[in-house]
């Protein structure tokens, strides 16, 4: 029996980890689980997985590492036995228009591929399959014409081309040829030359327009021509085939890689045959490069629309925006951008309009919805010259001036306000498919390469295994459809059929890409790696857990350790090994309190997680639910963007509503495009438009709508959770009410780290300095002016209860609140934090140090401190991600608190947890994608397990029973 190997840490002290010695068993399916802030994080990533990193980093040269961005050591006495590590973190998609799930797993660069080595070529205007031949092949095609058969081979020289080709005639001379073809009728060079010179000879004007008027010009230079230049007349017989192989040399040289064939069938019928060494089209001479991957590539000049560069959208004015209410009447203001802008331009617009409607004859009363076809042409895009004509006045229109407007101007401010009336619209040329003409009409089995990359992951996985290959093709293609259809599967196999391959990667929410880079992972085939994963399972409903916790066997079984920071009950109990790290979060944890099997913990006690794994603590079921009434309800009707299928929802006003479903089955589609982008137009007059559905009814029921995502809360080091919730404010006015603030004449401005006056001017209100060490990784340092404090002596001279206004931003959210118990704002505003679970969270603590969840879990914080009316409508989505089963027990008192003021909470969710407690619940599938969009059950908890049909009910009797 092999001996068992460990990763030992000893002495672990990474933020909150207090000292933590442990083994934990190499080429093992490894959990690490505690409550928020408890340290899992400290220990899985900044302490395992930044090691590891580090020191791979260290073992290359000097020069390399210079290209990379490295890790500063953690802190900690030793590590034996770590293998190299690879992270994949809980982070949104890359922000790249260009990144999509094709590109970011590879599939499309072995699309590419399959479709240069094996793509039939049509032409991309009469749809015509078009076909390359190397020489011998066309000599061979010649030679298989039956004996006495009379050829005549031609170079195409000018096809369809304007002009009249002096110059080409007179190379033909120089080259020797004698015969040439214009038009389809056989000329002599020598005759044709004199022709052009006898029209272009030495005449007056007028003679010239006189012979202009009596007799057509020969070569009409405003005609469009077809000339070919004759090389060779044949006729098939023994011993003539090494006359043809020259002939053919020399024509396909005069005619660039094409020639013509005349085979002459009877005395007067002779049939013509087309031969090309490139890709191009006989019938509208449109030749194409060489196939080639970079032909399929919208990075490449090579492949990428010339009209949006490869993005597949233009930023365009959008009529939408720029009339948003086409109810109003022009006289009303129905050109909200000519509404929105200076007094001076705003007077010229007026001037404008009743040039308009006066020359038009247009009642300017008229709601512009009610006014015709032709004259919102003319308004919007401008009066063409046979509209001017007619209405004896030209006019620029709407859209014309202001895209006139946005690219002339040199001033910032008009650009901006103009910009907020452009949206991303698919690129006129392309249609969104980012790709050239050329390379879009190369075709596998009938479809081109965005028609594939359109497919879901599902869908192009039946497409690929069903092509019917032969031969030569069949051994090409073998290996990069293995590549391909592997991919597809590991995509299949965490649950992510349903999204299609061109879903760009900035769209997917945190689970979907993480679960994408553990498939690209698992594609790579690496062995002897040590994964760190952080909660695989977000976004992920119960149905599919067990595909994903396969995938992660299978990773391990193939040779890796995998480490996984987890919540889910079901992971936890797959595991081989489970770590428990608490007790508390913040201060109060960092220290492992129960680690095993989960049947050795399972014997355990005094651990939080045991005691809910174990039944001894449990989120209990409501005993009264609230009853909902659909009558009081917003109602959307006709939701078809995506996947949604047309479908009519309510949401009933005044109670806690979950919307579930698998993955992909059109919950944030429904709840966030539609629902709060309908609500943010209605309320706020929001630039974004909703996704496309009939109308949203009963809106008047809500006076506010409020989103609580997962996006950070700030993209500096300057914003923290003080700032975002308001507190900071009150902290500060308290430090300038002290007796020492207002004898120093210190306003409350003095006690901010982002202005001028009160901050350490050598950090600028930082603390930090960043030193770049090139060759060794980059270091921030406490600044030697303020030791990392961010204000000046002055400034920290001001106490208020002992404590300088830094001392205060490094305290906890709990301490916060019992040091400022005296002043209620404060104190509504740090309560609410510490009831979703943050009190362990400093109150200086850079934002971009918080995880999605906590990110979220501010921003919920920052609205429970505000008032609210009893009419608030709250959108929360996921927002169990990281949270243990305490923290989720917190949340939902927090969530019914809302609700028993009168207020609606929203919320998109796969715990089972959070979705035992709801009111209503609105189920969607029954499957993802295309096989999704419907509205699969909906009603109280207890009415969805009785549904058969649903997925969320089957899981959900298990923990209502």
């Amino acid at each position: 029996m092999a001996e068992e190997k460990f990763i030992r840490i000893k002495g672990a002290r990474e933020h909150n980890l207090k000292n933590v010695d442990i083994d934990i068993p190499r080429d093992k399916f490894v959990v690490i689980t505690g409550i928020s802030g408890s340290g899992k994080s400290s220990l899985a990533f900044d302490t395992i997985y930044a090691e590891g990193q580090r020191r791979y980093v260290e073992s290359l040269s000097a020069y390399a590492r210079q290209f990379l961005e490295q890790m500063q050591k953690p802190d900690v006495e030793y590590i034996e036995g770590l293998p190299p590590t690879i992270s994949i973190e809980q982070r949104a998609g890359n922000p790249t228009p260009r990144s999509t799930v094709a590109t970011s797993t590879e599939i499309y660069d072995y699309l590419r591929l399959l479709f240069a080595r094996i793509g039939d070529p049509y032409c991309c205007k009469c749809k015509k399959p078009i076909s390359q031949q190397t020489s011998q092949q066309i000599i061979d095609a010649i030679m298989a014409y039956p004996a006495g058969t009379c050829i005549v081979l031609m170079a195409p020289l000018a096809r369809g081309e304007k002009g009249r080709h002096r110059e080409l005639f007179q190379m033909v001379r120089r080259e020797g040829f004698l015969k040439v073809r214009v038009d389809g009728e056989i000329k002599d060079v020598h005759e044709v030359l004199a022709l052009l010179e006898d029209n272009e000879g030495k005449q007056t004007p007028a003679k010239r327009r006189k012979k202009s008027f009596s007799k057509k010009a020969f070569l009409d230079k405003n005609t469009r021509h077809n000339i070919e230049v004759i090389v060779d007349r044949i006729t098939i017989q023994p011993g003539i085939k090494n006359r043809i192989a020259d002939s053919v040399e020399t024509t396909l040289r005069t005619g660039e890689g094409m020639m013509i064939a005349s085979v002459q069938k009877n005395e007067h019928k002779s049939e013509e045959k087309l031969f090309s060494q490139h890709y191009a089209c006989p019938y509208c001479n449109i030749s194409i490069e060489d196939l080639s991957p970079r032909m399929f590539s919208f990075n490449s000049p090579a492949g990428a629309c010339p009209v949006c560069a490869g993005l597949g959208t233009k930023l365009e004015l959008d009529v939408d925006l720029i009339i948003p209410d086409p109810m109003l009447s022009l006289s009303a203001g129905a050109v909200e951008a000519w509404r929105k802008v200076s007094r001076r331009l705003s007077m010229h617009y007026y001037r404008v309009l009743w040039d308009f409607v006066s020359a038009f004859n247009v009642n300017p009363d008229t709601p512009f919805v009610n006014l015709s076809d032709n004259i919102k042409e003319i308004f919007l895009y401008g009066a063409d010259d046979a509209a001017a004509k007619k209405y004896g006045a030209p006019f620029e229109g709407v859209m014309p001036e202001l895209q006139k407007r946005f690219f002339d101007t040199s001033s910032d401010y008009v650009k901006n306000r103009i910009l907020e009336y452009m949206s991303e619209l698919p690129c006129p040329k392309c249609k969104g498919a980012r790709l050239k003409n050329e390379s879009l009409s190369v075709l596998i089995a009938g479809k081109n390469i965005f028609q594939v990359t359109q497919m879901t992951i599902e869908k192009s996985l039946e497409f690929l295994s069903s092509l019917s290959l032969a031969g030569e093709q069949e051994i090409i293609a073998r290996q990069i459809l293995k590549e391909i259809t592997a991919r597809l599967e590991f995509l299949r196999n965490v649950g992510l059929e349903y999204l299609t391959l061109d879903r760009k990667t900035s769209t997917l929410a945190g689970g979907e890409a993480q679960r994408i880079r553990l498939a690209s992972q698992i594609g790579s085939g690496l062995v002897g790696v040590c994964y760190v994963l952080d909660e695989p399972t977000i976004g992920l409903h119960q149905r599919d857990n067990a595909k994903l916790i396969g995938t992660i066997r299978r990773l391990k079984d193939i040779g890796n350790s995998v480490i996984v920071v987890e919540h889910d009950e079901e992971t936890i109990n797959c595991a081989d090994y489970v770590i428990d790290v608490g007790p508390g979060a913040g201060e109060h944890g960092g220290t492992i309190v129960a680690q095993g099997t989960p049947e050795q913990l399972s014997t355990l006690d005094g651990s939080l997680t045991v005691k809910y794994l174990k039944g001894e603590l449990k989120i209990e079921v409501p005993k009264n639910r609230r009853p909902y009434d659909l009558s009081n309800a917003i109602e959307i009707r006709g939701a078809r963007e995506n996947n949604l299928k047309n479908v009519n929802v309510k949401f009933p006003l005044g109670v806690f509503c979950c919307v579930t479903g698998v993955s992909g089955s059109g919950k944030s589609t429904l709840v966030n495009d539609i629902l709060y982008k309908g609500l943010m137009k209605k309320f706020y007059h929001s630039k974004e438009k909703p996704g496309e559905h009939d109308k949203i009814i009963n809106t008047n029921m809500v006076d506010k709508v409020i989103v609580i995502d997962q996006s950070p809360i700030g993209r500096t080091p300057r914003s923290n959770p003080a700032t975002y919730t308001g507190v900071f404010s009150e902290v500060r006015n308290v430090f300038a009410m002290t007796k020492e603030a207002r004898m120093r004449g210190y306003q409350i401005g003095r006690f901010s780290f982002n202005i001028k006056g009160g901050r350490c001017e050598a950090c600028e209100g930082q603390g930090t300095k960043l030193i770049e060490m090139h060759f060794l990784p980059d270091v921030y340092v406490a600044c030697e002016e303020c030791k990392g404090k961010r204000y000046n002596r002055e400034t920290l001279e001001i106490k208020f209860k002992g404590k300088n206004i830094a001392e205060v931003l490094d305290m906890r959210a709990d301490e916060a609140l019992d040091f400022f118990q005296n002043f209620p704002k404060i104190v509504k505003i740090l309560s609410t934090l510490t009831d979703v679970g943050l009190g362990y969270v400093a109150l200086g603590q850079s934002s971009t140090t918080l995880s999605g969840g906590e990110a979220q879990r501010v921003k919920l914080a920052a609205e429970l401190g505000k008032s609210d009316t009893g009419k608030t409508l709250y959108i929360l989505d996921e927002p169990t991600t990281g949270l243990h089963f305490a923290d989720i027990s917190k949340l939902l008192k927090v969530l019914n608190r809302l609700v028993d003021l009168g207020n609606t909470v929203l919320v998109i969710e796969h715990n089972m947890h959070m979705i035992k407690c709801a009111d209503y619940i609105i189920d969607l599938g029954p499957e993802g994608g295309e096989r999704g969009g419907e509205i699969v059950a909906k009603g109280s908890p207890d009415e969805i397990i009785r549904n058969g049909k649903s997925y969320t009910g089957e899981f959900l009797r298990q923990y209502l029973t």
